[in-house]
């Protein structure tokens, strides 16, 4: 979040998840890792929260919270067109809850 934000100030947000199909297996662990340093631009105001790898039809999870859809834009643009993520990621979906409802603490 923001380093300008008041410290104990709750803020509310949507939360979102992506999820990533691979096109390199074995690169998760590399995905996770640049997305711990993944932050907004000046004016957006969102967070990844949690990424980890799964089985199933997709092969990596992210949880991110975000105050408006222009933020989550962010995020899913920065997956797609950053130049190790679009040679590491074959597909993206994502789900995003429908009302504010996730408190957090700065």
């Amino acid at each position: 979040m923001k380093n300008n934000k008041k410290a104990g100030v709750k803020y509310i947000y949507f939360r979102g998840y992506i999820l990533l199909r691979l096109k390199i297996i074995g690169t998760q662990w590399k995905i996770i890792e640049k997305l711990k340093n993944c932050q907004p631009i000046e004016g957006n105001n969102w967070k990844i929260t949690y990424s980890s790898p799964t089985y199933g039809g997709w092969d990596l999870i992210i949880e991110c919270i975000f105050n408006k859809l222009e933020d989550l834009d962010e995020i899913l643009t920065f997956c797609r067109t950053d130049n190790d993520l679009k040679e590491w990621i074959d597909a993206t979906t994502t789900l995003i809850s429908t009302t504010k409802s996730f408190n957090f603490e700065n």
